[in-house]
């Protein structure tokens, strides 16, 4: 298989790996971690009218989906690449990065939360996820 082929399959992998990481672990932590009475988290409009009813403890499972889910994509991606191990696990963590913003933007947060999400659970889970990889990749 062609070094650009396995590239591009590497961040397509990544993307998913990560994102379905991500989206299962939020779903655990609605079932460990029930919203505020009366907030509806079924949907972007609930969660945006219920947002200042959120307590610290509702953070925590979108903080780890955030930041295991890019984990996990930057180390599936790194493992599969065939080249650029360390710039691809970083593309990963730069499009979950994207969709943090996007998120904050159309779901506002509060500030404590937004910083907290934004500089820990994308570059630096990247960072360690493609490093991982590349010491694993040296191992084998």
């Amino acid at each position: 298989m062609s070094p650009l082929i396995r590239n591009i399959l590497a961040v397509v992998a990544g993307i998913v790996l990560g994102s379905m990481v991500n989206m299962g672990i939020l779903q655990v932590g609605n079932s460990v971690i029930l919203p505020p009475a009366g907030v509806d988290s079924t949907t972007p409009e609930g969660l945006r009218n219920g947002m200042q009813l959120f307590e610290p403890q509702h953070f925590i499972f979108p903080f780890l989906a955030h930041a295991l889910g890019t984990l996990a994509g930057a180390f599936a991606a790194a493992m599969i690449a065939a080249s650029n191990r360390m710039k691809i696990a970083l593309g990963i963590g730069i499009f979950f990065l994207l969709g943090g913003i996007a998120t904050i933007v159309m779901l506002p947060s509060p500030i404590w939360f937004t910083m907290l999400d934004l500089l820990l659970s994308y570059m630096p889970m990247a960072i360690i996820g493609g490093r991982a990889a590349i010491s694993r990749k040296r191992n084998i």
